[in-house]
């Protein structure tokens, strides 16, 4: 469950310091998360990582292009 949301967090351009503060936890615990997630999706890009959570229904595409 925390890893969705730090996915969901990276895909809408927060930084470590954002996310982390967002959800009360350390850089650390967000580099650890973020590391966790590249290894065991195989995907080490934040693009990727948008791409992956569109497909997969963890963030709609008019979240994203808010952020634009």
């Amino acid at each position: 469950q925390r890893e969705k949301e730090i996915i969901t967090c990276v895909v809408k351009g927060m930084t470590n310091k954002a996310i982390a503060d967002k959800l009360y936890l350390s850089v650390h615990t967000i580099i650890t998360h973020r590391r966790n997630i590249a290894r065991k999706l195989q995907i080490h890009s934040p693009a990727g990582l948008t791409i992956y959570a569109i497909v997969n229904k963890l963030v709609a595409l008019e979240d994203i292009k808010e952020q634009l």
